[in-house]
């Protein structure tokens, strides 16, 4: 089954609502383990617009956040309930995440 990475950046305060709802979802299956992913910290940074309505910081003025980046594997038939998941679950008013199409070690 094709596989796919979801990758997020979110407050720490928030991360383990996400990290949940992400397993919740099905994300972070692997083999005989569930709600698997990775995370690590480093700095978000953005300034909203004067018509934004920020979860952190105000309109116009440059912020600089603690994020932790959270990173999950899922089946690519489950990704848009993931992301239906991710986007529920964060608190940010535009929800930053990539996805990447994965290749299985037997198509190397």
């Amino acid at each position: 089954m094709s596989k796919i990475k979801i990758v997020t950046f979110v407050p720490l305060e928030n991360a383990d609502a996400v990290r949940q709802a992400l397993g919740d979802a099905g994300a972070g299956a692997m083999g005989e383990y569930t709600y698997c992913s990775y995370s690590v910290v480093g700095k978000g940074r953005f300034m909203p617009s004067d018509s934004a309505h920020p979860h952190i910081g105000n309109p116009g003025t440059y912020e600089t956040v603690d994020e932790e980046r959270i990173e999950v594997v899922c089946d690519r038939a489950d990704a848009k309930a993931v992301v239906a998941a991710l986007r529920a679950a964060h608190p940010y008013e535009e929800v930053a995440f990539d996805i990447l199409q994965l290749i299985d070690e037997s198509e190397l």
